[in-house]
């Protein structure tokens, strides 16, 4: 068994997964909103470091066409390190927002502008046919997503795209998705430090019907696009310590112990980084463990 394996797996629509997967906008060297993740990633190191990826079982990639820098497309490099890779990994990109060549970012793309996003995706990663695109939700607000997420529909229909799936919604959106097509998954911040999202019942209403629930700036917490600080939550540090383990590993656990329908898509360039990562699945907490990490952060003293 991989080590990615060791978490499970999940079905995406008919494509089956394991849940350790792998957030590709670090190898940019940019965050997604522009806060710096490091330099420019050396396009061999970062082919070799999915390849790795790929070789301790992580089959399932996030990425988007808006996940690039000045020298650096997150989709370029996946399309390069797919190229030379016999077994198949399930690429899910995202599609709403845009950006200009230059990097500027534009507002939510119109219904009828999101072909043109999903063909640009299609180029980038050299395929006829993407296995999962979400729709992201850029803004606040509570406006119906019907228009944009039939027109992906439409796509689907067409074959351009095999699953569709929602980023940055609340359930009302997921409902009103469901109304018109299958919807696989639903991309939403959370963690530790990060709960709206059982706040608002999404969490457990994915589980519910059947959809995978995966979390991005899991390990990041507050941090968003910037690589994670020094662990300060000493909650997370006595767990770490029991088990022997990095912080970065339990805030992981912790997410993954949230439901078997939750996903994990942790972003590095550091090749031992990931090999922690992806053996955070095997990581198992107790019930003692889950409680001290679900109480109020104010009331663990910091270290």
């Amino acid at each position: 068994m991989s080590a990615a394996a060791a978490a499970g797996t999940w079905r995406l629509g008919d494509l089956e997964v394991n849940r350790i997967g792998y957030g590709a906008m670090r190898l940019t060297g940019n965050g997604m909103m522009g806060n710096s993740g490091g330099g420019p990633v050396d396009r061999a190191a970062a082919v070799r470091l999915l390849h790795s990826a790929f070789g301790q079982g992580v089959d399932h990639v996030d990425t988007a066409a808006f996940y690039f820098s000045p020298l650096r497309s997150a989709n370029e490099i996946i399309n390069r390190a797919l190229s030379t890779w016999t077994e198949h990994v399930v690429v899910v990109t995202k599609v709403g927002p845009g950006r200009t060549p230059c990097g500027e970012w534009q507002t939510m793309a119109r219904p009828d502008q999101l072909r043109g996003q999903v063909e640009e995706n299609l180029r980038q990663l050299g395929r006829d046919c993407l296995d999962v695109v979400n729709l992201r939700r850029n803004g606040p607000g509570t406006d119906s997503i019907a228009e944009h997420f039939g027109a992906l529909a439409e796509l689907r229909e067409a074959g351009l795209v095999r699953h569709l799936g929602l980023s940055n919604v609340r359930p009302e959106h997921v409902a009103e998705a469901r109304t018109i097509a299958p919807v696989v998954c639903v991309q939403n911040a959370y963690g530790l430090d990060w709960r709206d999202a059982d706040g608002s019942g999404l969490v457990d209403l994915c589980r519910e019907q059947g959809i995978a629930f995966v979390p991005f700036f899991a390990v990041s917490g507050l941090q968003r696009e910037a690589a994670a600080a020094r662990e300060q939550d000493a909650r997370v540090l006595t767990v770490a310590r029991a088990h022997g383990a990095t912080a970065a590993q339990v805030r992981l656990a912790w997410t993954l112990h949230r439901g078997p329908h939750v996903l994990a898509i942790p972003g590095t360039t550091n090749p031992a980084h990931l090999a922690e990562n992806v053996a955070a699945g095997a990581l198992r907490l107790s019930e003692d463990e889950l409680g001290l990490l679900d109480r109020p952060t104010d009331a663990a003293a910091t270290g």
